[in-house]
Order: structure tokens, then C-alpha cells, then sequence
């Protein structure tokens, strides 16, 4: 699912990537040419390109609040960037991807403070994904509204098995990705995953007959 917040962004942290020097011949088409490989910088650009509003959206759901998104991002596929080489494929590259944006923002935690208490936040904004670039007044809204509703029920549920619930409802992750991403038993990924799904289930079945209740 395409985040526009996250699209507009792309450019700006691309661009300041731009000349950031890797810990291998990454950037060194010459070096690539002469043992006749394809270089690695296309390699990297889909990448980018393909995960850029993926690592967006886990940065932003991983707690870093809106003003640090940009540098966290860049963080994440700086380390993508210097690392890639030593990928080997064992683990699907959303996979990988997600465990680099996870201990970047746990960084991003560690390192906040009273006066940086502004960069992180105790859960991420999830209504980005329902923004919509061209609607009415009322269609936006009522996108607004629908986005602080789930944003309010996923926060009512435990952090690690909203973490489950997250990934695979809405980043489409398998149990199993799930599991090596958060190094966790796939038993243990399938009872949080059940166990997160029925209590979303009872939150929206709570939130509807409030609603009804309503005037």
C-alpha cells in the first residue's frame, strides 16, 4: 500500500544520501565493470524504491514521531546501503529490511531525552495510509476520523502483539517473515497473531455499539 506521506518524502532523502561513501566497492562502477558483474547501485535504487514507503511506515508505527521520519528513514537504508553486500537472500529482503528499521528506531528511543522528547512518540500514526491526495472536505474527514479510530484501537492493544497484528493485516507479512523479523518461535507469532485479531475484533464490535448508542 502506497503512503503518500511517505512518497513526497523520498526524494529529499535520496538526495541527501547522495556521495555517502559504503564500506565496499558499492559505488565503484569501474571496479564492477572489471570482473564483469552488473553493478550494485541499480540493485539498490529498486530497493529503494520499492521499500522506501515500507521503511517509512515501520519507522512511523515504530514510534518516531513526524519531525524525525525523514532522518530515520535515511538512517535505515544508509545501513542498507553499507550492508547489502553481506545480504545473502536466506530471509525475504521485507524481512531484512524491517529488522534494520526496528533497531534504528530502538536507537532513535535510546537516545531521546527531555530535550528530544519531541523525536519519538508512544506509537506511530497509522492514518497516513488512509490519506487520500485528491478528496472532498468530507471524504477527508471521514478518512481522518476512520484513521484516529484505528489508530486509537491498535494503541489499546499489547505492544508486541500489535507489533504481529501490524505486519501481517497491514504490511501483508507471512508468519513466518513475521517471526525471523522479530526473532520470534512461530508458535509463539501465531498465538500473538490470534490473540491480537480477536481483541481488535472485540475493540471495533466495543467502538460500533458506542457508536449506535450515540444521539
Amino acid at each position: 500500500m502506497t503512503d503518500p506521506a511517505a512518497s513526497g518524502h523520498k526524494s529529499g532523502v535520496l538526495l541527501a544520501m547522495q556521495g555517502v561513501p559504503s564500506g565496499s566497492d558499492f559505488d565503484s562502477e569501474a571496479s564492477s565493470d572489471a570482473v564483469g558483474v552488473v553493478p550494485s547501485i541499480p540493485q539498490f535504487r529498486e530497493i529503494y524504491d520499492q521499500y522506501f514507503d515500507f521503511v517509512y511506515r515501520g519507522a512511523r508505527r515504530l514510534g518516531i514521531h513526524s519531525r524525525a521520519l525523514d532522518d530515520a528513514t535515511q538512517d535505515v537504508f544508509l545501513v542498507v546501503h553499507r550492508r547489502l553486500d553481506d545480504f545473502e537472500g536466506r530471509s525475504c529482503i521485507k524481512t531484512w529490511l524491517y529488522g534494520i528499521t526496528r533497531r534504528v528506531a530502538k536507537d532513535y528511543r535510546r537516545r531521546a531525552s527531555r530535550k528530544e522528547k519531541g523525536l519519538v512518540s508512544t506509537t506511530g500514526p497509522i492514518g497516513g495510509q488512509l490519506a487520500a491526495a485528491q478528496n472532498s472536505p468530507d471524504e477527508n474527514a471521514a478518512r481522518r476520523e476512520a484513521a484516529q479510530t484505528l489508530e486509537k484501537i491498535l494503541a489499546g492493544l499489547d505492544e508486541a502483539r500489535r507489533e504481529v497484528f501490524v505486519l501481517a493485516e497491514m504490511e501483508q507479512m507471512t508468519a513466518p517473515e513475521i517471526a525471523e523479523a522479530l526473532s520470534l518461535n512461530l508458535n509463539t507469532t501465531y498465538s500473538r497473531l490470534r490473540t491480537a485479531r480477536t481483541e481488535f475484533e472485540k475493540a471495533v464490535s466495543r467502538h460500533l455499539a458506542s457508536m449506535e448508542t450515540l444521539p
